[in-house]
């Protein structure tokens, strides 16, 4: 990471934070219009795909209805839960876009979200051994990590966990490696584990036995669809979160480096360890605008459809202060984090060359 001093860093917070206030100041209608349009086209959507599902016995109209389905799921879990959940709309004060009590659709419960996304993943942006969202408890991404000779077959547990994304997300709580090292007991879990099978049965309930008995006589076709609906938004997820943390330039962070930082710190490691994509419009949109990381990491509880805006300010403040801005075409980005899942599947004597994918 790129070193400050003390001078540099108070200057850095003081640029980004004048960039956020100026964005607090200028919060209104504009804004409220946008995500209640963006509530509309979902509910749309969902509607239209589960309209068009019991028909899919004609193959066209089954991709059709699945495609809508799935893109209907995805802009409900990043445009608006995901943005929501971060508090972005809390001022409109408005029961049904506030942060503490909005339940999206996915298997992970809004709570257990909360906890381990807005608080642990954005304190602790990729710290090694901190931010347990760096890797998923699954993936080895750098040499902090010590090198283990089950890590030679992660790639397929990034296609699994691409495939099986939002019940990975759901179980992400359950701190996997420190049961295995007995840090925590399976009693602890308890709790937790009975939110998640109350919220998963009624995730897979309605999508896989509810729909389903709805048109009986064309049963299967509606099961297929909905299955492929949630594969379709587990894969745009997983791809799009991927490539805002764990491309190749995406640095991170030891715990010592982190000790006892300032704000003006911890804007620099949001800016050194995230990745943006570019893209047009929809791009942007289907991402959640997540295609900006960089300022979503640096400014978590903005609306996110104002990141395009105020990225030129941010790639200004970078400048200024010699911080790279890691931003590339969504292709590019997401071959280097397949790059990245190659190269620490190896040993660490072998891990410091790339793997050319």
């Amino acid at each position: 990471m790129i070193k400050l001093d003390e001078q540099q860093l108070n200057e850095l917070q003081k640029d980004l934070d004048a960039v956020r206030d100026e964005v607090l100041a200028d919060l209104g209608e504009r804004d409220a219009r946008y995500i209640r349009k963006i509530v509309r086209l979902h509910r749309a959507l969902e509607v239209g795909g589960r309209v068009m599902m019991p028909f899919g016995f004609i193959p066209p109209v089954f991709v059709a209805a699945t495609a809508t389905l799935g893109v209907a799921k995805i802009l409900e879990n990043m445009e608006i839960g995901h943005n929501v959940m971060h508090g972005q709309y809390d001022w409109m004060n408005d029961p049904t876009l506030n942060s503490q009590t909005y339940e999206w659709d996915t298997v992970c419960t809004s709570e257990s979200w909360r906890r381990t996304h807005n608080y642990e993943h954005h304190t602790y942006t990729n710290i090694i051994g901190k931010d347990r969202d760096y890797g998923y408890a699954v993936l080895r991404l750098s040499d902090e990590e010590p090198w283990k000779p089950w890590h030679t077959l992660q790639f397929i547990n990034y296609i699994l966990l691409s495939v099986f994304f939002q019940w990975g997300v759901g179980l992400h709580e359950l701190e996997t490696e420190k049961l295995r090292r007995r840090e925590i007991s399976w009693r602890e879990k308890v709790p937790f584990l009975k939110d998640f099978f109350r919220k998963g049965g009624r995730q897979a309930f309605k999508d896989y036995i509810f729909f389903p008995l709805l048109t009986l006589p064309v049963a299967p076709i509606v099961l297929a669809g909905n299955v492929g609906a949630n594969l379709i938004r587990n894969l745009w997820a997983s791809t799009v979160i991927f490539c805002g943390h764990f491309t190749q330039d995406a640095e991170t962070f030891t715990e010592r480096e982190c000790e006892g930082e300032s704000k003006g710190h911890w804007y620099l490691r949001q800016l050194t360890g995230s990745s943006n994509f570019t893209g047009g419009r929809w791009l942007h949109i289907l991402s959640g605008h997540l295609s900006y990381q960089i300022e979503h990491h640096v400014f978590p509880d903005l609306p996110a459809h104002r990141y395009p805006e105020i990225s030129e300010r941010v790639q200004e403040i970078c400048r200024k202060h010699g911080i790279h801005y890691n931003t590339g075409s969504f292709m590019s980005q997401y071959k280097t984090v397949l790059q990245r899942v190659l190269r620490y599947s190896l040993p660490e004597r072998r891990s410091a060359n790339p793997v050319n994918v």
